[in-house]
């Protein structure tokens, strides 16, 4: 079973990531905010890090970065809602994210960009 670490500070939409994609099958671990995140991916390392950019405590940029340098093995989707994400997925992207995904995004984008990226 793939796993999947969703890092999102806003609880409600971690908790509907959570059972979407536990409901496609897939093991998922959460975090509140990217420092968490961090720790949990560097403890045990994912297949895919679904994180969002605009986050206390170390935001997905700094998330990205650290991965690719502790988990390089470890694929990135990045999502953000903020008014500045043409700004901020490329730069995502630019620093290792595999994909990005402006919210608001529908379930079925979200699953296929997973399944493209695990593939």
């Amino acid at each position: 079973m793939r796993s999947i670490l969703v890092i999102e500070d806003d609880e409600n939409l971690r908790e509907l990531l959570e059972q979407l994609l536990t409901a496609a099958g897939y093991n998922v671990r959460t975090a509140a905010d990217g420092k968490q995140g961090a720790s949990l991916c560097q403890a045990t390392p994912p297949d895919l890090v679904i994180t969002d950019i605009y986050m206390p405590n170390r935001d997905g940029l700094e998330v990205i970065m650290d991965l690719r340098q502790h988990c390089p093995q470890t694929r990135i989707i990045a999502i953000s809602g903020q008014i500045t994400t043409k700004n901020m997925l490329p730069a995502a992207s630019t620093l290792g994210a595999v994909r990005t995904l402006a919210k608001p995004f529908q379930p079925q984008e979200l699953l296929a960009a997973v399944e493209e990226v695990l593939r």
